[in-house]
């Protein structure tokens, strides 16, 4: 492990939580703590290390938000596009006054293939759809196309995939890519993330870790079987640590697009409960008057995922795993030593 600072509950957390995936905190640019640790791969003891490729389920509908952000600087789509403008598909039950906003801050009221206030159990949906057909946007359509509204679009903040994957389909019809080739061509290769994509997980690249899930018996098995096979809009990209890092700097330099549509993406834009708010793909911790935290994470059955900017202290962190859990509460641990104390060295 590698650190420059030490803290001791940081260290026992991580042991305690048998933690598996990568740890980076930076302060200015420079590392404040950094650790890898667990295997990319159970079977050969392939460890993880620093520059592991990992999943990180619905942390790149961020990815999305930037691209739509994209298409809005370029003059193809304003953020009060209405759905009907855009996308020519049928949606025949869908309001007529859904608007880009709406879908990227789970504000439509549309229906969701995964309902994560009546549903738990995202295995439970790829026992009727098989999961090694949903490669792309359009093949997530049959799940919710035809479905009611839930809610009156702009009513309230109700989390919600179908959203992006809409948002992904606007994305392909308006450039002629796939939302995976727009991405890392348009975001991955500007931002220097080399080492990102949307891998299938039957062909996962060198240095890529397995998701795994463990079972109540003690015994583990692999994530293959339990998500879409090839992520896209709504999430499912694979991403390192550093990579993470190097988005977070690309998107705050106005690298990736003006200062003015950075500012709006990361204008709090709907209430999810108190002290918590979403922007365009990212959700915004306030106390008070100004942000303290902007985050994006990420769950699926073998994957979690956090990383946020802290932009009162200049912090960032990232924290993918490939197990269920994990990164949480080690979050929580490095905001107690060390930006709830304002201080910029852990102890």
């Amino acid at each position: 492990m590698k650190q420059q600072l030490t803290s001791t509950r940081l260290v026992e957390a991580v042991e305690k939580e048998q933690f598996s995936g990568t740890i980076i905190v930076n302060k200015d640019g420079q590392t404040l703590f950094e650790h890898a640790g667990g295997y990319a791969d159970k079977a050969s003891q392939r460890l993880n290390f620093h520059d592991t490729k990992f999943g990180i389920a619905s942390g790149c509908k961020l990815f999305t938000a930037i691209a739509v952000c994209q298409l809005v600087e370029n003059g193809s789509l304003s953020f009060q596009t209405r759905l009907s403008e855009c996308l020519k598909m049928d949606f025949p039950l869908f309001d007529q006054s859904i608007t880009i906003h709406h879908l990227l801050t789970h504000s439509a009221g549309i229906p969701d293939y995964f309902d994560e206030e009546k549903m738990d159990d995202f295995e439970e949906l790829w026992k009727q759809t098989p999961m090694y057909l949903m490669k792309n946007p359009v093949d997530f359509l049959p799940l919710f196309q035809e479905k009611s509204m839930k809610d009156k679009p702009g009513n309230r903040f109700h989390y919600n995939n179908a959203g992006y994957i809409l948002l992904g389909l606007i994305i392909e019809q308006q450039t002629g890519l796939s939302i995976s080739d727009y991405v890392e061509k348009y975001i991955f290769q500007p931002a220097n993330m080399l080492d990102s994509g949307y891998f299938s997980l039957d062909q996962l690249p060198g240095n890529t870790a397995f998701g795994y899930i463990h079972n109540d018996d003690g015994t583990w098995r692999t994530n293959i079987y339990s998500i879409p096979i090839k992520g896209g809009a709504d999430g499912g990209a694979f991403t390192t640590a550093p990579d993470m890092m190097k988005l977070w700097e690309a998107l705050l330099n106005h690298q990736l697009f003006s200062k003015v549509l950075t500012d709006l993406l990361l204008t709090p834009h709907i209430k999810v409960k108190d002290g918590v708010e979403y922007g365009y793909g990212v959700w915004i911790n306030r106390e008070g008057k100004y942000p303290w935290k902007y985050q994006v994470m990420g769950y699926d059955p073998g994957v979690s995922f956090h990383s946020a900017h802290y932009p009162q202290l200049n912090i960032t962190m990232a924290i993918p795993s490939n197990q269920s859990s994990g990164p949480f509460s080690i979050m929580k641990l490095i905001e107690e030593d060390i930006f709830r104390s304002g201080k910029s060295e852990v102890r």
